[in-house]
């Protein structure tokens, strides 16, 4: 009974080792570098990778800051992980650099694995790195140190001092209109002036005013007369570009007359009696009667309406369109 008992025991450490041979055939730990030759501070990548059974536990080996004494660890780059049926491949890769030129061996690194409660270590493979110097040409003597070169500048490069010379201009021109507005004792903003009314549309305004006020019937016989021919010689000024203020009545006629394609005949006549009438009643007074008065007005509103500038038809009501109206004055 012992003797058989013994013979299972051996059996079951045999049959064991064969599964954990087989497990361990099938973990392979690699070491390779993307060259093998780099010139002192140049990088070269170190790339270790591990093949095994995606269901036993790894683990990597510790790389710490130097390998060898002389090759820096610059960095670890990423771990990646392949998946190739029941195998994984996991690579890990370290960027490495030398400031010494020689060759320098990178030792083996052990992965240690557990597998059915059974624990083992596989290497990798050693490897070589040259690192050389760059050569110099003793026979030559000393050379000149070359200038860096100018590259050509880009416009995403300019464009921020662009910017800031535009900043700094409308800064500038800020500080200066801001002083000359306080100067001139105006606000540094203002709202935008209106559009200038045409000049048919205050005169016709200023002629109903005056019609609506009633002067000669006040006995103001020399006020109405005065205002009737300012409204017509502020608008001479604006229609005709004729300086009617400036000029006397005579002055003003002449200048139509050596015009005669702006007023028709009718229109210089009706103009002529107005101003004449007035001047009568301004200079030698005259007292005109009450239908010389009407005519006056009657008159001043066909002269705005004959010359008035006739402006682009558009959708909306007219301001003011009074042409061919009949003004009766009591």
């Amino acid at each position: 009974m012992k003797i058989v008992f013994q013979k299972t025991t051996i059996l079951l450490l045999l049959a064991a080792g064969f599964v954990f041979s087989a497990n361990a055939q099938q973990v392979k730990a690699t070491a390779s570098l993307d060259s093998a030759r780099i010139l002192i501070g140049d990088q070269v990548k170190l790339i270790l990778q591990l093949d095994k059974p995606k269901d036993m536990r790894v683990n990597f080996p510790v790389i710490g800051d130097s390998i060898a004494g002389k090759i820096e660890v610059i960095s670890k780059t990423g771990t990646d992980t392949v998946k190739n049926g029941d195998i994984e491949k996991i690579i890990s890769t370290y960027l490495i650099t030398c400031f010494d030129s020689g060759s320098y061996q990178i030792p083996i690194y052990w992965f240690s694995f557990e597998k059915n409660g059974i624990s083992d270590s596989i290497a990798s493979n050693s490897l070589l790195l040259n690192v050389a110097t760059l050569a110099i040409d003793t026979t030559k003597g000393p050379a000149d140190i070359k200038m860096p070169y100018d590259a050509p500048l880009t416009l995403k490069e300019v464009t921020p001092y662009i910017l800031g010379i535009i900043l700094v201009a409308a800064i500038l021109f800020f500080i200066l209109y801001s002083i000359k507005r306080r100067k001139q004792n105006l606000p540094v903003f203002s709202k935008p002036a209106k559009p200038k009314e045409p000049a048919h549309v205050v005169a016709l305004r200023e002629l109903d005013r005056i019609k609506n006020e009633k002067l000669w019937q006040k006995d103001k016989i020399k006020q109405f007369y005065s205002e009737v021919t300012e409204v017509l010689r502020v608008y001479i000024e604006e229609r005709f570009e004729i300086a009617a203020m400036e000029q006397t009545s005579d002055e003003t006629l002449s200048a139509f007359k050596f015009r005669r394609d702006l007023l028709s005949e009718k229109t210089f006549s009706n103009l002529s009696h107005i101003l004449t009438t007035a001047d009568m009643v301004k200079f030698a007074k005259y007292i005109p009667l009450p239908d010389d008065n009407n005519l006056t007005l009657v008159n001043a509103y066909f002269f705005v309406n004959e010359t008035k500038k006739e402006e682009a038809k558009t959708l909306e009501k007219p301001v003011d369109d009074r042409e061919g109206e009949e003004v009766t004055v009591k």
